[in-house]
């Protein structure tokens, strides 16, 4: 893998006439378009950046084990290196993105990490209880589980919607969360955290993701429910909210020429990339957020404000 790190303007300059523009930057997405869900990372032009350099972990981890969905690119590939930096071992669970899983693993490993793959679609209850049964047998133990993976489509208008479409974007971004958090509950212990991944798109009620929407909503109210039925045992349950962020999630869902304009309805007038949500992963992953239960971060540079 090859990969830019320049963190600077000049990296956003170089694809600047293609990208959003802001005050301060212009930023990565020229027009594409993959016709896959959920997408392929290293198809992607840019390539997001996942990992910042200059995060160095803290032990804020150490031992922990953390169960990801998705965790092969996107968001999910940003949280597991930077759980594995925090001193975890992470078991990323993944569809169909053999390339993107193992550049990830790779990646891990590189960083002196411990990444487990798990390949299967978690809209099969069984294979949420395969994850759940590798995890234990292999580590003993669950911390952690970030409910992460997802679909979107894009469609103009509700009659768009056909019922395979929205079975299935049920099926990916609410079933399968609550099957394997049903199937990993009776092995987490006090201080364990569940975070799930909601949108920014519930809060401002996107016009052509209504059923995604609508999914990222049932998320909220799952999380909220779940946090105050697991509360006294001290297992948290929070999620996050995120707005637009680099990912392969992105060309999967939009029409070309819709990618350039991503992220700049928000007030920073830029979107971002995945590296940006890490420590949001960690902060809900760890002692530091002891006394947060039921709640929703909103990480969107500003495109909603509550």
């Amino acid at each position: 893998m090859d990969y830019d790190y320049n963190f600077g303007n000049d990296y956003y300059k170089y694809y600047g006439n293609t990208g959003i523009k802001s005050t301060v930057y212009n930023i990565m997405a020229p027009e594409q378009m993959q016709d896959m869900q959920p997408g392929m990372e290293y198809l992607m032009t840019p390539l997001p950046i996942f990992d910042n350099p200059n995060y160095k972990g803290s032990g804020k981890l150490k031992d922990k084990v953390a169960i990801i969905t998705g965790g092969d690119s996107g968001l999910g590939r940003a949280c597991s290196i930077a759980y594995v930096k925090e001193g975890a071992r992470v078991v990323i669970a993944y569809l169909n993105e053999d390339k993107d899983a193992m550049d990830t693993k790779e990646y891990i490993e590189s960083l002196g990490g411990e990444c487990t793959l798990i390949k299967g679609d978690i809209t099969e209850h069984s294979f949420c209880k395969k994850i759940v049964d590798i995890t234990l047998d292999k580590y003993g133990k669950i911390d952690i589980l970030v409910n992460n993976a997802g679909v979107q489509y894009q469609q103009d208008s509700l009659e768009f919607i056909s019922d395979e479409q929205l079975n299935y974007t049920f099926k990916v971004n609410v079933y399968g969360m609550f099957y394997l958090t049903k199937e990993a509950l009776p092995y987490l212990k006090s201080g364990s955290s569940i975070i799930n991944l909601s949108s920014v798109t519930t809060f401002y009620g996107d016009p052509q993701l209504i059923d995604y929407v609508s999914t990222k909503g049932a998320i909220v109210g799952f999380t909220r429910a779940l946090a105050r039925n697991l509360a006294l045992k001290n297992i948290r349950v929070n999620a996050i909210a995120p707005g637009f962020f680099w990912t392969p999630l992105q060309p999967a869902c939009w029409v070309a020429e819709k990618i350039p304009s991503l992220g700049s309805d928000a007030a920073m007038a830029r979107g971002a990339m995945p590296y940006e949500l890490a420590p949001t992963f960690v902060y809900l992953a760890s002692d530091d957020s002891s006394y947060v239960t039921g709640q929703v971060l909103h990480v969107n540079g500003g495109e909603v404000m509550a």
